[in-house]
């Protein structure tokens, strides 16, 4: 028989004996390249989660350093030739938002270790970069403080790229926040108005006067300039509307807002140098987050919670509307007890106005906090400013039980006290807010609590 001409493989008397085990060599080199890579990579997801920790912070410091300036009461004041001492006691190299930025920046580690901070403020739009003192700057920064926040962690520590270089590795991140105050703005800024918007205001509409002295805000020209800006710690100095105190009292002097004759009252007025008059606000919807204290009606809810739905369009004719069907007087005393936590006269917070940045100390009925000083109050309200006749002369009396008013601007005001039963409530004004027309540009929205937006512009 003759042997076949081709044979199988597994008959061949050779074979490739050398090639052998090739395979697991391959497999062996491309594991020590793939276990490389998975280490590497913990070390870049390690970099990675410093970094976003660092962009956290910087944001949140940069956040309360513009709130700070907000509830300072710099926007609302004229330029540092008049309150350069102030402002630097605010936004200088060791005033208050640079501590709290500071305090805030370094509140929460990057990369398991301390971060630095770095606080800049400058002037929007402006080419020549921050400075570390506020009072500096151009009169610009007062209606349009922005703040610059640079959070950098160095020295990380790493598990494997240290045996391939002794370099250390470096993180960092740049957040800008910015207070932004509409009143005459177009002076100073172009394009991208924020709104005069607030939420959550308290339902006391005053008019546009200053007690005893001019307007809150100009009405005539369109800018909504602070008629008498500045800052006057315990109630000296250049007798500026910040730090000025005085009471709000309920415009009411029967059973509701008419006289015993069936007439309207007047509209509300500054009758004296520490007097003004308000009328309470049609409100609309159901007020939210307020508390057990402060239930008894809608009104009362306003006031001790958050007065979400009611619309106070500043800057449009008739933007809001006003109540007249009742005396406010003793649900405005009740309401604002529980507000403050207010209680036979005592435990609410008290703002030291002897100093500036004024100070907030917390009160005995406080419910956070006892003691101590607070950057933060349930005493800081915000409340709207109707035109009263376009002018200083006397006000138009109403007419109608609920007539429409036209908002032309928002107070911010710390609440010290309430008269138990009377409705009178003392405030301090901690910042002015103006509905500018001049600036077409309302392409941007911050709504919330406050009459001068706080927003975080960008994170780099």
């Amino acid at each position: 028989m003759k042997p076949l001409v081709i044979r199988s493989p597994r008959h061949s008397p050779g074979g490739h004996h050398p090639e052998r085990g090739v395979t697991m060599i391959l497999v062996a080199v491309a594991m020590v390249a793939i276990i490389g890579m998975a280490i590497m990579s913990i070390d870049v997801v390690t970099l990675y989660l410093a970094r976003e920790e660092a962009q956290r912070s910087a944001d949140a410091a940069a956040l309360a350093a513009a709130r700070i300036i907000s509830i300072s009461g710099i926007t609302g004041t004229a330029t540092t030739a008049t309150d350069a001492s102030s402002w630097q006691n605010v936004c200088g190299t060791s005033g208050t938002a640079t501590k709290i930025a500071q305090a805030v920046g370094t509140q929460s580690s990057v990369g398991r270790s301390a971060p630095t901070v770095t606080v800049q403020y400058t002037v929007k739009g402006s080419d020549s970069g921050g400075s570390t003192d506020c009072s500096t700057l151009t009169a610009g920064f007062a209606v349009n403080p922005s703040v610059i926040v640079q959070v950098k962690s160095v020295n990380l520590p790493t598990l494997f790229s240290r045996v391939w270089s002794r370099a250390t590795n470096t993180v960092s991140a740049t957040a800008v926040a910015e207070a932004y105050n509409p009143s005459n703005a177009g002076t100073f800024t172009t394009g991208d108005a924020v709104p005069v918007t607030p939420r959550c205001v308290k339902p006391w509409i005053v008019p546009n006067h200053e007690p005893g002295k001019a307007l809150f805000v100009s009405v005539l020209d369109g800018t909504a300039t602070i008629q008498n800006p500045g800052i006057q710690p315990n109630g000296t100095g250049n007798g500026g509307v910040i730090g000025e105190t005085f009471a709000l009292v309920a415009d009411c002097k029967t059973v509701n807002c008419k006289h015993p004759s069936g007439l309207k009252d007047n509209p509300p007025k500054s009758p004296g140098a520490n007097t003004l008059e308000y009328v309470p606000a049609l409100l609309q919807g159901t007020p939210t987050a307020f508390p057990t204290c402060a239930n008894d009606d809608v009104y009362q809810e306003a006031i001790g919670g958050c007065d979400q739905s009611t619309v106070y369009a500043c800057g449009t004719a008739s933007g809001s509307q006003v109540d007249l069907t009742f005396n406010p007087t003793g649900d405005t005393s009740e309401a604002t007890q529980c507000l403050i936590h207010q209680q036979g006269g005592t435990g609410q917070d008290q703002l030291d106005p002897s100093v500036f940045p004024f100070q907030i100390k917390a009160g005995s009925r406080n419910p956070l906090i006892t003691s101590g000083v607070i950057t933060s109050s349930s005493s800081i309200v915000t409340v709207p400013i109707y035109d009263d006749n376009n002018s200083t002369s006397s006000p138009v009396p109403f007419t109608v039980d609920q007539p429409q008013v036209t908002i032309v601007g928002f107070l911010q005001v710390f609440v010290n006290s309430v008269v138990a039963g009377s409705g009178n409530v003392n405030v301090t004004v901690l910042n002015v807010a103006g509905c500018s027309t001049t600036d077409g540009s309302t392409t941007q929205s911050a709504a919330g609590t406050s009459p001068v937006p706080i927003r975080l512009i960008t994170a780099q």
